[in-house]
Formats: structure tokens, sequence, C-alpha cells
């Protein structure tokens, strides 16, 4: 049996991943211990629903501290206050500095909802459907200091309908997003998965793509 791995989930809105995440631990289909939860928004839904799964939650406002390094060591302590040993962006929307990346370097797992390279940054659906895009997605990297660059290690591939709005399709993406997510989560909490160097590994080999899995119709 593996041992939960001690964790933290790092998020600026509802929260939407991180209750999908949650409710894998909270019924034992992923080996994780979720020592906190914390926004750099005090207003931020998600912190209620991390409460409501008996999360140690914390927001971390950014005009409460002089400069981003600050506002950065402040969470960084309190990440290493709780044990945590692996740390989940879901749908944090801060760009790290190159010390705290490097403090959780290998540790750093993040999802963003575009197929990268395609779409770093904003407004990822919204772009994709301007574009004319026939497939859209997310993707789930090991982050280093390039925005959105890291290396990949999986990515959820949903088709893009006629008729597609933003809200359309990015419901699609949030619904496979939620699927793959919590399984990438599961292969790193099992130790299934690496970085080494700059390249990931699963199951002691390195990956040559990402792994690709096709979102289904919620």
């Amino acid at each position: 049996m593996t041992r939960p791995l001690p964790a933290a989930i790092l998020f600026s809105g509802t929260g939407s991943n991180l209750v999908a995440i949650a409710s894998k631990v909270a019924s034992g289909q992923l080996p994780l211990d979720l020592r906190l939860a914390a926004s750099d928004r005090a207003d931020a839904p998600g912190i209620a629903r991390a409460a409501g799964f008996g999360i140690p939650t914390a927001a971390f406002p950014t005009r409460d501290y002089p400069s981003r390094a600050a506002h950065e060591q402040a969470l960084g302590d309190a990440i290493d206050a709780a044990g945590a040993r692996l740390v989940i962006l879901a749908g944090y929307l801060r760009i790290f500095e190159p010390g705290f990346v490097a403090r959780y370097a290998g540790r750093l797992i993040n999802l963003h909802p575009s197929l990268l390279p395609a779409y770093p940054g904003l407004h990822t659906h919204e772009r994709a459907l301007a574009a004319g895009e026939t497939m859209h997605g997310s993707s789930i990297h090991f982050v280093t200091s390039e925005l959105d660059g890291g290396p990949l290690i999986a990515q959820a591939r949903v088709a893009v309908r006629a008729g597609d709005t933003p809200d359309t399709l990015g419901a699609r993406v949030r619904a496979a997003e939620h699927v793959l997510y919590p399984a990438v989560l599961e292969w790193y909490a099992r130790g299934w998965l690496t970085l080494v160097g700059d390249v990931v590994h699963l199951h002691g080999l390195p990956l040559a793509a990402p792994v690709s899995t096709v979102g289904q119709d919620p």
C-alpha cells in the first residue's frame, strides 16, 4: 500500500480541479495527503470548497506583501511548514519567480488549459476558437521559469464542435481535466513519475511525447 504523499494545492478561483482531486483523495483512490490549500485571493470560492474537505486553508493576497519575492517567500514557508513534498497548481493565476520554481524543482506541477506549446497565457479557449482549431484541450507539465513551458507530462485532447463558445468548450476541457489531473498526480504519488534533468520519466522510462487522452463528452 502506497503511503499518502503530503501535498499542497494552490488555486486562484473556484477550485473545480481542487474538488476533483480532493474527491479522489477522500474516496481512497488517490494517495495524497492534502495538507494545505492556498490561494492568492482571500475571496476565492475554492477556499470554502477546500475547507469542506477538511483541508487546512490559507490566503496570501499579494497586496499584503511589499514585493513578489516576499509574497512567494511567505507562501513557500507555509508549504514547507505543512510538510508538503508536492505542490499542485490548480488554476493558480500567478507567475512564479525563478527562486520559487527552483525551491520546488521537480515537485511543482501545473495544469494549463491548452494543448501546449499552443496558447500559453490567458484566454486560451477564446484564442483556440478564433484560430479555427479543431482540437483543443489541456496540458499537465512540470513547472520551470518559462511561462507554461515546462516539460510536458500529459495532455487531454477535446474536439471543438461547430457552434462552440468559450464557455461550452471550456466546460468540456474542464471535464477532461478532472479525469486526467488526478491520474497524473497518482503517478507522481506512487513514484512512477519523475523529472530527471528536463526529461519526464514514467515507470523509469523517458517520455518521447506527453501521454495523450481524448476527453469524452460530459
